[in-house]
Formats: C-alpha cells, sequence, structure tokens
C-alpha cells in the first residue's frame, strides 16, 4: 500500500485498530511508513487509533515542510510581534494535518495554532502545532516539529512530535510508555541540581522577555547551564529522553504541550507550574521529580514578579 493516498491509508489503518488490539498487517501503509509503528502500546485500541493517526499526519506534515524549506520560503508574515512568524508552510502543514482528520476522525474537535479549530462531538480534541519553532524553521535551523495531541476529557490520551530534519518521532500514549522511533525513552534520574542542564523559552513580548532574561541571570550559576532552542513540544521531548534535565516557560498555548506533557509524563518526568500544581500553558515545568520542587522554587525565587 506504499502508493496509496493518504486518506484511504487512514481510513484502512483506524478499522484494523478499531477491529483489533493492534494494526500488525504488513499490507498497512501507516506501519511501512513509520519504524516506530510496530512498537506502539495496544493496551488501549483507541489510543492506539489516535496515536496512529498523530503519527501518520505528522509525517506527512513535517516532510512536507522539510521538502518545501529546501527549495525556499515565499511568503513569511508576523503575528504578535517581529518574533512571532509564520510561513506558508505552518499554514499548508495544518491544512494538510486538518483534512487528515476530516477523513479519519470527522467527529472530533480540532484546536489548530493557526485557527483552524472547530468543535466536535467525540469528547476528543485534536490540538496541533503544525510548524513548533517557525523561527528556527525560517533560519533553516533543525529544531522545529510538528506537533499532535489527542486529549479526552481526562487529560491528553496520545501525542506524537515530530522533528523531521532529525527524522525522529516521539510518541506516547496514556499508561503506555514514551518512545522515540519505536524505542523506549526515559528522563534522567538527576538528583543534584547544580547539575542539571535547563532548557527554557521567552515570551514574544519585549517586556515579558526582559523579565524572563533578568530570571534566568539570577539562577544560572546554580544549575550546569542554561539552553534555548526555541520549541516548546521538542524541549519537553529532550527531557524525556534525556538530553535536557528540565524545561520551563510561561505564556504557552494548549497547542504547544498538549503532545509533549503526555510524552514527558510517560517518560518518568513529573510535570506542573513553577509551584507545582496541575500544568497549565501558563506555567510550564517539566524535569525528573527527584529535582522538580527545589527547581520550581529557585524559578519563582529568582522572579522579579508574582506569576
Amino acid at each position: 500500500m506504499a502508493n496509496v493516498p493518504l486518506a484511504q491509508a487512514l481510513v484502512y489503518c483506524s478499522a484494523q485498530l478499531l477491529a483489533q488490539s493492534a494494526c500488525r498487517s504488513s499490507a498497512c501503509w501507516c506501519c511501512v511508513q513509520l519504524e516506530n509503528g510496530e512498537n506502539l502500546p495496544t493496551t488501549n485500541p483507541l489510543a492506539s487509533q489516535l496515536l496512529h493517526v498523530a503519527t501518520t499526519l505528522a509525517k506527512q506534515a513535517g516532510d512536507m515542510a522539510l521538502d518545501g524549506r529546501r527549495n525556499g520560503l515565499n511568503n513569511v508574515q508576523t503575528k504578535s510581534t517581529a518574533t512571532d512568524m509564520v510561513t506558508e508552510f505552518d499554514k499548508a502543514s495544518e491544512v494538510l494535518i486538518v483534512q487528515g482528520l476530516a477523513v479519519s476522525r470527522p467527529d472530533d474537535a480540532i484546536i489548530g495554532e493557526e485557527g483552524a479549530s472547530h468543535s466536535g462531538t467525540t469528547g476528543i480534541t485534536w490540538h496541533i502545532d503544525p510548524i513548533d519553532g517557525t523561527t528556527n524553521f525560517f533560519y533553516d535551523l533543525p529544531t522545529w516539529a510538528v506537533s499532535i495531541g489527542a486529549v479526552d476529557e481526562h487529560g491528553s490520551l496520545a501525542g506524537a512530535v515530530y522533528i523531521p530534519a532529525l527524522n525522529e518521532m516521539f510518541t506516547a500514549i496514556r499508561g503506555g510508555g514514551a518512545f522515540c522511533n519505536g524505542e523506549p525513552i526515559h528522563c534522567n534520574p538527576l538528583v543534584d541540581i547544580s547539575k542539571a542542564l535547563v532548557c527554557t523559552g521567552f515570551s514574544y513580548s519585549a517586556e515579558q522577555r526582559t523579565v524572563q532574561a533578568t530570571r534566568v541571570s539570577r539562577f544560572i550559576h546554580q544549575v550546569r547551564d542554561i539552553r534555548r532552542f526555541g520549541a516548546a513540544s521538542i524541549d519537553m521531548c529532550f527531557v524525556a529522553c534525556g538530553r535536557f534535565d528540565a524545561y520551563f516557560e510561561e505564556n504557552l498555548h494548549s497547542w504547544d504541550i498538549a503532545a509533549g506533557d503526555l510524552i514527558a509524563r510517560e517518560a518518568g518526568c513529573q510535570t506542573g507550574d513553577f509551584s507545582g500544581n496541575a500544568l497549565r500553558p501558563a506555567q510550564v515545568l517539566v524535569s525528573n521529580p527527584n529535582i522538580f520542587s527545589q527547581l520550581g522554587n529557585l524559578i519563582l525565587t529568582s522572579s522579579t514578579s508574582d506569576r
């Protein structure tokens, strides 16, 4: 089925997953295309179906954007500030994903960064970031991703974060562990915060960026070092697989974290706000449980104003 249209492939794969506990057919287009398809957890048939759809669409959209970027950008605009960019491939990626969902999951709700949002009737909502890290994409840096998370009334149920330039697909379903290209991943068991490599991000607002930079300058000497990659979904996945020890940021959106939060938690991370309460887009902290509270306190005491 390698040349079967995407829409038909999604219908086939969804039918297989609903009829069985797993889609194991050698003719299955999704499993042939995605190396991690054979290793996906299948304890929840619905979650497995949703993840199969998410990985297929993330790979399709990401590869389309990667190929397009190699040919150059023709339409780059700004949104809230000069650092908040959108390209023709942000929009094309979201269109591709939404069209795929219209075929495979037509009654689900959608919340997309570029405006393709509508309500649904199934209790499942897809949170889509068609290109997370648009500035990196614009400058042809490899750290950008397609992030797709399926959320029910209990939170994220399935999530996929695909990094096309690195050919890495991070995946998770609730209760099924976290994976990168089909291999299980786990966060670092670090206990000494002074040895932590911490990643953060900055707001698009100039005023907020000043506050955040001041905060970082106050505690950088208390950790091993600071990184800023500029793509929340990647940052969370990199904590999940042990490349970073922690990540924190403020003023995000649901599409930034729906997939990455699940992947991080399934890899053994603790996620929440800086005070240890439930994760919310306004405040995001991800680390292993050993250093979570200490890092949260460090962030709060280094702040110049209450959050």
